[in-house]
């Protein structure tokens, strides 16, 4: 069961998981989806941190307030929560929109964050028109328009055929987003330019992506890797955009490793 706490001004959903005493690992989820897309990461990471998960504005159960938002609004929500909880500094982990979001973070708020994890992310998303498009399907037939198109970014063929249970959960995740959330989230998104900001990230950083992944593509990992001093840069192989569902061993030893040499 998720808590509520007012942060920046909006209803927060919110839960804690784990022992109390051990460092917070705070997890930020992708557009179109709840905490509870880290279901599958919840027993390897609650045994060693107090895992922190909360719905981004517009999704789940957080308040959906007019749009559009931006990557900057996204951050200072998370931001809002970490200090109205008193849990920071954390360790951040984002996937997709969570990993945008974790840029912004780290720079705005460099004394709250201990470590990043930027998971199937990018800095820049092309293009305008995409984005656009999507945006009026939304609009005009809600986010079942997209379901689609959506399921295969983000999972390999493979996958969708031999995990039905794990794609028809997900797929329970994207048809629950109101079309308004969604819309001020994509708007974000789609507005996104930070790449000139990655330089002035000093956090310790794990670079991850899915070597399948069409939505936020290897090579725009690398833009980050590259451009993030000192980053540690993963690939997981036959997997897709959500990784950490696709891949949840591989993904949860990769995640665990970095934290473990970050201390």
């Amino acid at each position: 069961m998720v808590d509520y706490v007012s942060a920046n001004g909006i209803n927060m959903a919110y839960r804690f998981d784990g022992p109390t005493d051990a460092p917070v690992l705070m997890l930020s989820n992708s557009l179109m989806s709840t905490h509870r897309m880290w279901d599958p990461q919840m027993t390897a990471f609650c045994a060693h941190y107090r895992v922190l998960r909360y719905d981004t504005r517009g999704h789940g159960a957080t308040e959906t307030t007019e749009g559009p938002y931006s990557i900057d609004l996204l951050a200072r929500d998370a931001e809002a929560l970490i200090e109205v909880l008193g849990v920071g500094p954390v360790h951040f982990l984002g996937l997709s929109m969570g990993g945008m979001i974790a840029q912004r973070l780290a720079v705005n708020r460099p004394n709250l964050v201990l470590s990043l994890s930027l998971c199937d992310t990018a800095s820049e998303m092309p293009t305008l028109a995409m984005w656009n498009d999507r945006i009026a399907t939304a609009n005009a037939k809600g986010v079942e328009g997209l379901l689609p198109g959506t399921i295969k970014r983000w999972f390999t063929p493979g996958f969708i055929e031999r995990s039905p249970a794990a794609v028809g959960f997900v797929e329970g995740m994207i048809r629950d987003t109101g079309a308004p959330g969604y819309i001020g989230c994509a708007s974000a998104v789609r507005d996104m330019s930070q790449t000139d900001i990655l330089k002035d990230i000093h956090a310790p950083t794990l670079v991850l992506v899915g070597a399948e992944d069409p939505a936020c593509t290897p090579a725009q990992a690398m833009v980050l890797h590259e451009n993030i001093q000192g980053s540690r840069h993963v690939v997981l192989e036959d997997a897709a955009h959500l990784a950490n569902i696709e891949k949840p061993h591989e993904f949860n030893e990769a995640i665990l490793g970095f934290l473990a040499d970050v201390g």
